[in-house]
């Protein structure tokens, strides 16, 4: 074992490249203590360096008007300044390293930095100051990085918080928040968190993923695309529905992506995430309470609110409460076109949780009041699931077709075939494919001139489905 791996397996940095012993060299004991204060002088260069490098910035730091990249440099070159004048022997690889874990450290999230950097990464669990998880092509693997104390993981967690205007601390342990790149962050600190402070980072593509995407990628297939795009245009009311971490974001962004231009749209969301790429749109996001306990907007007065903004369409990231009453409310008076997202395991589940949610509302309806709710918004179910491959594929597309007594009845349009079954690594090789049922809204794309092709829903030679 190499004595960078000793090292960190006793909870010390790992050193600079030029220090590891050659591959295959037994270590002693001996050696590795005799290496330890070499460790704790770079511990203390770097604290040395960034109370430098702070000193130095002073106000700049929360100067609105500088802009950041201007920041960036002015910190890059008094960094590598404040470094040279410590004249502490180092080559230039160990001093570039040096120079970006401080700035990493000063001006951007410490260990999580090169993480959030690798666009490989999907998203970033950190389990307190020790142990960082990640996930990566659907995969979860432990991360070599870590935090140097729990306070360089408070002091990350109230960086990110605080730059969208929310807070934390031993009142209010729990928050969610957003990157400015948009990615999903949740952070629970102690009391609540026993093992340190927890830390979750979804991330968001910089280029957000499109529809050719999901199709390269096995999610979708080109008919369910064509049919998907079609149902937008027509104004179709569509819930996605999946578990968690199964892309229904990503999902609802590409179906946002077929809404014609000329429509102004709302979103409303606990933390901004969608990223919308139509001119008109307006953002809402919901604001929790303040310290005292007051001030807090919620989605529902977001979506009542919304109601008078004049919208074409309304998107709400995810209904989880009371809100859906509302959002089928809006969906029943004019509003069509709307879409959202609900967590549940199938169509049929979603149609549950949907009553669940209106019940929250604390109306008292009847149930089959609420039924006849859903049945007359909803006209499309989306349903993702994520596979046991680490892929996360659409396995229904279900028309909502109205009500039978007290159910709502549901119909398949697409559905995954699971009977391809897997390949030698592991992934599965079905795809959706047409059940070759004519859904009961096709005859609403004829009356608005929306053509799809016939091979749309023609059945495909499958097994079991």
């Amino acid at each position: 074992m190499k004595l960078s791996e000793k090292l960190a397996q006793a909870g010390h940095e790992p050193l600079p490249p030029s220090r590891e012993e050659p591959s295959g060299t037994p270590v002693s004991v001996a050696s590795i203590h005799r290496e330890i204060p070499a460790v704790d002088a770079l511990r203390a260069l770097k604290a040395r360096v960034g109370a430098a490098l702070f000193e130095r910035l002073g106000s700049r730091l929360n100067d609105p008007n500088l802009a950041e990249q201007d920041l960036l440099t002015f910190a890059r070159e008094a960094l590598t300044e404040i470094v040279e004048a410590e004249r502490v022997p180092l080559s230039n690889a160990e001093r570039q390293r040096l120079v970006q874990q401080i700035s990493d450290d000063v001006l951007g999230y410490g260990p999580l930095q090169p993480l959030l950097d690798d666009p490989s990464l999907t998203e970033i669990m950190v389990n307190g100051p020790d142990q960082i998880f990640v996930e990566q092509d659907g995969r979860l693997r432990l991360s070599p990085s870590s935090f140097r104390s729990e306070e360089q993981l408070r002091r990350v967690i109230e960086k990110i918080v605080s730059r969208v205007g929310r807070r934390i601390d031993e009142s209010s342990p729990l928050v969610d928040a957003r990157l400015e790149d948009g990615s999903r962050v949740n952070a629970v600190i102690p009391p609540l968190a026993v093992n340190g402070s927890s830390l979750t980072i979804r991330k968001f593509a910089a280029d957000p993923l499109k529809v050719e995407d999901l199709i390269a990628f096995g999610s979708v297939s080109p008919e369910m695309a064509e049919l998907l795009e079609a149902c937008v245009r027509a104004n179709l009311n569509i819930i996605v529905s999946g578990g968690t971490g199964t892309g229904k974001t990503t999902l609802l962004n590409v179906l946002s992506s077929f809404i014609p231009p000329g429509e102004r749209i709302i979103t409303i969301e606990d933390a901004v995430e969608l990223q919308l790429q139509q001119a008109h749109v307006v953002r809402l996001e919901s604001r929790p309470s303040n310290i005292e306990g007051k001030g807090e907007i919620t989605i529902r007065d977001l979506l009542r609110n919304s109601l008078r903004m004049r919208p074409d369409r309304i998107v709400v990231g995810e209904c989880r409460g009371g809100e859906a009453l509302d959002m089928l409310q809006a969906m029943n008076t004019g509003h069509d076109g709307s879409l959202s997202t609900v967590h549940s395991n199938s169509p049929r589940d979603a149609i549950s949780r949907m009553e669940t949610l209106v019940l929250m509302a604390g109306m008292d309806l009847p149930l089959r009041a609420i039924r006849e709710q859903i049945a007359s918004a909803v006209d499309v179910i989306v349903q993702l699931t994520r596979m046991r491959d680490g892929s996360r594929r659409v396995t229904h597309v279900t028309e909502v077709q109205g009500m039978e007594g007290d159910i709502v009845t549901l119909q398949d349009a697409f559905v995954f075939d699971y009977s391809a079954g897997i390949d030698s690594s592991g992934r599965f090789l079905g795809k959706p494919v047409s059940t070759g049922v004519r859904p009961r809204f096709v005859d609403r794309f004829i009356d608005l001139g929306i053509t799809v092709s016939p091979s749309v829903f023609a059945p495909r030679a499958s097994g079991r489905l």
